[in-house]
């Protein structure tokens, strides 16, 4: 961070991109002013215009350095990423750092940074809805709010997936990612990325588009924190930690996230055999079904929720799967076996066109085809292995649950053993 341009930015004074604040600490810590809720009003009206920087410990009048003792820096911080997660709906997200800058004296204080940048999303804190104008807040109309809402896309205007990101440009791709959807026999790489809307033109120039983040670079998580799937495998038939025997939290870009997850079904599924004139596997689960419905959890998940993650619970009797967001397109749990409506456009096309499928195991020449008939093949295979229709849930218009029963074993006589998908023998010959 530029000492020098900081300094020179705080004697010029507030202005549309930069908060000043004096802190007040009293009782050891205990109290610190401003409010709260004043502080969370400056922040979300920063996030809601063209994001900017608040600086903790400069007197907001004067411009003087006033700093903050050092005993109480990492207090306050934790004040203030409570404030942004607690009092800011949906939580805002910052990055902090501690900067000494000289006051009057020359002495160097202690200082804390917060980069707010343009959010993704429209944010109400403790007082309502604000945006930054010129170097205060201002509260939100409601007619002001509804054209923010429809331009943040919360009104799907604008597709969620084609969003900008505000700190995410060009340079933050993987080049091998990049790899799979540009020819060079074509334009430039970078218009080829816009016209498959992964990258988009902005006032502040060229940004990664939210689907751009989620399959060109190797943390999407970095910027969109629910990019993510929770996996958990369970020896017993209930969520209970103390008979949790795997988990993992799979991250990446999103082609990466589905192979993972496959690999941690094959890892913890149970495959009993016989090995009576030749061997004669009975898998829990028909893995071409698992992977079509883990294809269609990334796919179709709305990533606009923010606190909201694809899990994937496995227990000795069944999977149970959770994608975040209602089903789209005003589509209902008996329509989905004969309507293709994709959340993710952008995402869906791309997953047909470019994501090769070598394995012949899973039926299928492309991560996605648009044939919209995933949901069926879901149903009959795994009912034709277990016996047991999986289970469609809305919960609540808030994430779809697919329930997929596992098959039952074989009778237990001679030549019977269990052994996981990978091959570990775990029971024994009769």
């Amino acid at each position: 961070m530029n000492i020098e341009r900081l300094m020179q930015r705080i004697r010029l004074g507030e202005d549309s991109t930069l908060e000043l604040k004096q802190l007040v600490i009293r009782e050891n810590g205990k109290s610190i002013e401003p409010h709260p809720d004043s502080l969370a009003d400056e922040l979300a009206a920063l996030g809601n215009a063209n994001g900017g920087m608040l600086i903790l410990g400069i007197d907001d009048k004067t411009r003087a350095v006033t700093g903050i003792a050092l005993e109480y820096l990492d207090r306050v911080e934790a004040w203030l990423t409570a404030i942004c997660n607690d009092r800011i709906k949906p939580p805002l997200d910052v990055v902090t750092h501690h900067v000494e800058l000289p006051d009057a004296d020359g002495q160097l204080r202690p200082v804390i940074v917060a980069e707010v940048p343009q959010s993704l999303w429209v944010h109400q804190s403790g007082n309502g809805y604000f945006r930054r104008v010129g170097h205060a807040k201002r509260k939100l109309e409601p007619d002001v709010l509804a054209r923010l809402f429809q331009q943040r896309s919360q009104a799907r205007i604008i597709r969620f997936e084609e969003q900008p990101v505000f700190d995410a440009g060009y340079t933050d791709f993987d080049p091998l990612l990049v790899n799979r959807f540009t020819r060079e026999d074509q334009d430039d790489a970078q218009i080829q990325l816009q016209r498959l809307h992964l990258l988009r033109k902005t006032d502040g120039g060229l940004r990664a588009g939210v689907a751009g983040v989620l399959l060109c670079t190797l943390t999407p998580h970095r910027w969109l924190r629910n990019a993510e799937i929770i996996a958990v495998a369970h020896d017993g038939l209930v969520n209970n930690p103390d008979d949790q025997v795997d988990a993992q939290e799979i991250r990446g870009p999103l082609d990466r996230q589905i192979w993972d997850a496959i690999h941690f079904v094959q890892r913890n599924m149970r495959t009993p055999a016989r090995k009576v004139l030749g061997r004669i596997d009975y898998p829990q689960y028909d893995l071409a079904a698992v992977f079509e419905a883990v294809v269609n959890a990334v796919a179709h998940r709305d990533y606009s929720r923010d606190a909201q993650r694809i899990r994937l619970f496995m227990f000795s009797d069944r999977m149970e799967i959770y994608t975040p967001g209602a089903l789209p397109n005003s589509m209902t749990i008996e329509s989905m076996a004969s309507i293709s409506a994709p959340r993710n456009e952008v995402i869906a096309s791309l997953f047909a066109q470019y994501y090769p499928v070598e394995e012949p195991l899973y039926g299928k020449n492309q991560l996605m085809d648009k044939r919209g008939a995933g949901v069926r093949m879901i149903l009959k295979r795994s009912e034709a292995l277990s016996g047991k229709r999986p289970l469609y849930e809305n919960l609540g218009d808030m994430e779809l649950k697919l329930t997929i029963f596992a098959a039952p074993p074989p009778e237990r006589n001679a030549g019977w053993q269990a052994i996981p998908s990978s091959g570990m023998r775990i029971g024994n010959d009769d």
